[in-house]
């Protein structure tokens, strides 16, 4: 009879990767803190031991792990911006399944960092405005991810299979991103 393994200890992390796997693969209306406790093998109470604000708290996760994005500043700001907002749609495109949440909960903890850190790194690349710039980069992120997922048929309960990669897409967002790099200079 072989051995019986530890339990792998909870965690945050844990909680939140489990989270982000019944969210994009099942939706966010089906991530109950009973199915994530069963997906973790543990009482849905325990989760609460990192979560102390239960669900709140987990959706704010959530948003914030999608949405506190980081890049290392390029040698302009044109090549600075076009990286957050690369970084941010990825990280978008990756967790389908939190957009909306993304979308509609309040930047904090991290996110707000994240925020500050790419205002700051494009004010000091020469971008005037940097605070005005990081709001329609954002919007422009958000925005062409919400497209995208709604023409990718992730959210159709009709649909078997979803596109998660789609080149038209990529290019739309390119042409998309140098317009805005472009409006941006003026």
């Amino acid at each position: 009879m072989p051995a019986k393994r530890p339990p792998v200890p909870l965690s945050r992390e844990r909680i939140i990767d489990a989270a982000l796997h019944i969210a994009d693969s099942q939706g966010l209306r089906r991530l109950t803190m009973r199915r994530l406790g069963d997906a973790l093998e543990v009482e849905a109470m325990a989760i609460y031991h990192h979560l102390p604000r239960g669900k709140d708290a987990l959706m704010d996760a959530l948003a914030e792990h999608v949405t506190a994005v980081q890049v290392e500043a390029g040698p302009s700001w044109q090549e600075t911006a076009r990286a957050w907002c690369r970084a941010g749609r990825e990280a978008l495109r990756d967790h389908p399944g939190v957009l909306a949440l993304a979308l509609t909960r309040p930047p904090k903890g991290a996110t707000t960092l994240s925020i500050k850190e790419q205002t700051d790194q494009l004010a000091d690349a020469g971008l005037p405005a940097a605070a005005e710039a990081v709001r329609t980069m954002r919007a422009f992120v958000f925005g062409s991810v919400a497209v995208e997922v709604q023409q990718s048929g992730w959210a159709d309960p009709e649909v078997d299979t979803w596109t998660r990669r789609d080149e038209r897409a990529d290019a739309d967002f390119e042409r998309g991103l140098d317009a805005l790099i472009k409006g941006l200079q003026i």
